[in-house]
């Protein structure tokens, strides 16, 4: 699978999550078990709504979600990360 950040993702990224280790840690697991199985129970993944139609979120913690666009089956673009309420 081909994940590829946009840079709103990677601006997202380095201001909520890069300064916790412990959220680094926990987003790069999630990403390793998003590529593995999409469809594990743990990432809470769905399919967005309104404004945001044809994106989709999986969680990383139970406030933290990561918002993509699937390109293919096999190819996704980061979007967004941050709690509920930053990302939605």
């Amino acid at each position: 699978m081909i994940i590829e950040p946009h840079s709103s993702f990677t601006k997202s990224y380095r201001k909520r999550i890069a300064h916790s280790p412990k959220l680094v840690a926990k987003t790069k697991k999630r990403l390793t078990l998003f590529v593995q199985n999409s469809a594990h129970p743990l990432l809470d993944d769905h399919a967005l709504s309104g404004k945001k139609l044809n994106v989709r979120a999986f969680s990383v913690t139970g406030d933290i979600r990561i918002v993509y666009l699937p390109l293919t089956h096999d190819h996704i673009l980061l979007l967004d990360i941050g709690t509920h309420n930053q990302v939605y």
